[in-house]
């Protein structure tokens, strides 16, 4: 599968996520009001929780891709198909659009009406990719729960939407950066080759 290939199915899965959290909504609110209650830009502690809970989970990764061999996170590189060629602007639409569509059918739907554990253990197995990596599995799982747990204390889907948001667009441009990085070397191993017959 090509990497477009790779991001038309995000964006398609991201839609269902977001239908389904749409008609799921219908199901178990009653009113609009209600839904809305979930959402207050104001609050600071989108700055307080969701900014500082971003920050330990990606040390947190950083900590496992220093300790632990790469096969063991590695996830066959779909996330690099999918975000190694994509300008930043995307990713920043693109990680928007992910932390938005999951944390309101995960959180504000499911959460609110199914309890943590359930909506987060759902969260994490709809990750399939990531069953036969036990590593990834049980990142996936544990960063689920602490968005899950953010909501509990908060209420407010903006403070794990902000975490969850901030946490895929750093590890995005990570892999934009290093991919853009490999391709500039490349082009001067490149063109010193070519440089070098000229200089004997």
């Amino acid at each position: 599968m090509t990497d477009r290939d790779m991001l038309k199915q995000l964006y398609l899965t991201q839609l269902l996520i977001i239908f389904a959290a749409a008609a799921a909504g219908l199901f178990f609110f009653e009113d609009v009001r209600d839904v809305l209650k979930l959402w207050d830009i104001r609050d600071m502690r989108i700055i307080w929780y969701g900014v500082s809970i971003a920050v330990i989970v990606i040390l947190a990764d950083m900590a496992v891709m220093k300790w632990f061999p790469s096969h063991l996170y590695d996830d066959g590189g779909i996330n690099k198909k999918i975000f190694s060629k994509r300008s930043i602007p995307h990713i920043i639409f693109l990680t928007l659009l992910i932390a938005f569509a999951e944390e309101m059918l995960f959180r504000g739907v499911l959460q609110t009406h199914i309890g943590l554990w359930a909506a987060s253990l759902i969260f994490a197995a709809l990750h399939f990719r990531y069953l036969s990596k036990w590593l990834l599995f049980i990142m996936v799982t544990a960063i689920s729960f602490l968005l899950g747990l953010m909501y509990e204390w908060t209420g407010n889907l903006f403070v794990p939407m902000t975490a969850h948001f901030i946490i895929d667009a750093v590890f995005a441009c990570q892999i934009r950066f290093e991919h853009v990085r490999r391709d500039k070397h490349d082009e001067h191993v490149e063109s010193r080759e070519k440089k070098s017959p000229e200089s004997l």
